[in-house]
């Protein structure tokens, strides 16, 4: 190799390793995280019922999601065996009532849920909501959120996935590992985001801040 070739070869390696942050994320399958605990979204009919005629939600914060907050009021829920009180209420009302729940609450509430997409309630048990101003008694819509990646079709392309694609994620560190089952959920109203309830996100110690990889 003469002066001229190392020269050339020297500018590459140097030009390759100074990459924007852009150009390495574009070839990459980082995705960030939100970790979520236990919180129920209200019908406005049941919202009335627990908070009184006409009442509206108070926005605490907004959430990653468009078009999502979390709420200044909470409720309890209660099972056959036991109850769990400041269940956060998301906003805004939906068309029906969803409370979205722990593994381990299930063992405190008596109550068999079972992971599910949000509003893939047929089938699943009802639970006691009291709120301020009254109760309520549903017959379905107690679930434990299954683990899923918002994105738009663009990243979904990007990605090389597609909605409703089951995919695996890898977390590194430590106590890493990878998670199996996970939903791809493509929609133009998505931002990027893997979502993990706080014990799956406890047991590979992932917080808000971390990032994880998309294994397909």
């Amino acid at each position: 190799m003469n002066k001229y070739d190392e020269v050339l070869k020297l500018l590459m390696e140097t030009l390759q390793a100074n990459l924007t942050p852009t150009e390495v994320k574009e070839d990459t399958y980082e995705i960030p995280v939100g970790v979520s605990n236990r919180h129920i979204h209200l019908s406005k009919e049941d919202l009335y019922r627990l908070f009184g005629e006409g009442y509206q939600l108070t926005k605490l914060k907004d959430l990653s999601q468009p078009g999502q907050y979390a709420c200044k009021e909470t409720v309890t829920i209660c099972g056959p065996n036991g109850a769990i009180e400041k269940i956060r209420v998301l906003g805004p009302v939906r068309s029906k009532t969803q409370v979205e729940v722990l593994e381990g609450d299930c063992y405190k509430l008596g109550v068999a849920a079972q992971p599910r997409l949000s509003g893939d309630l047929q089938g699943t048990p009802g639970i006691t909501i009291i709120g301020p101003k009254g109760s309520v008694q549903t017959t379905e819509g107690l679930i434990i959120a299954q683990r899923h990646i918002h994105m738009t079709p663009e990243d979904a392309k990007r990605l090389g996935v597609e909605d409703g694609q089951i995919v695996s994620i890898q977390v590194n560190g430590p106590r890493g590992g990878i998670f199996n089952n996970v939903a791809v959920r493509a929609n133009d109203a998505s931002v990027l985001e893997c979502h993990l309830d706080i014990e799956e996100a406890n047991a590979m110690n992932v917080n808000c801040i971390k990032k994880i990889s998309l294994v397909k």
